[in-house]
């Protein structure tokens, strides 16, 4: 792509500025290699390529600012889309799916426009630790072949304070 026509997408929104696409912690706590979730469909990068966080606290929040395209019966997980189509899935823990919802409860709504660190979902840790496999949070990019570099922190997080992921598309 060419200079002029790169720059006319950047100015028309449609691309992503150079530096990439910030996405913040979705919950509290320690980031984690997505390899080491106990879970083949995140370690192994099935659904996408991402990080993952051994949470604290009670909320999950929106790790970047767009619209929440599905969020799960068991309201364990959500996916959401960015102005620029960066397509994210955040997954509360592995085999969470299992208990039906409870231990946790739906603050935001499916089509719903966020900002970062808007509150979409709470959760009861104490519950969740005791009843799932896990309580590991994969932050997953869906959308892998549109992402040209990802870049990975790592340490600890505060939900929509901190950064976890550069993108660029």
């Amino acid at each position: 792509m060419g200079f002029l026509s790169r720059l006319r997408r950047i100015i028309d929104n449609r691309e992503p500025p150079l530096e990439g696409i910030a996405i913040v912690a979705p919950v509290s706590g320690q980031l984690v290699p997505i390899e080491k979730v106990p879970d083949v469909v995140f370690s192994e990068k099935i659904v996408g390529d991402g990080v993952a966080i051994d949470p604290s606290g009670n909320q999950v929040v929106a790790p970047i600012d767009g619209t929440i395209s599905r969020i799960f019966d068991a309201n364990h997980a959500f996916a959401m889309e960015s102005p620029l189509g960066l397509e994210l899935f955040v997954h509360f823990g592995i085999d969470t799916v299992e208990l039906r919802g409870t231990g946790f409860k739906r603050l935001a709504e499916e089509g719903q426009q966020v900002k970062a660190g808007e509150p979409i979902l709470e959760f009861d840790l104490d519950y969740l630790q005791e009843h799932a496999k896990s309580v590991l949070t994969p932050i997953v990019i869906a959308n892998m072949e549109d992402v040209k570099q990802l870049t990975k922190q790592q340490g600890k997080v505060e939900a929509g304070q901190n950064q976890i992921l550069l993108v660029q598309m």
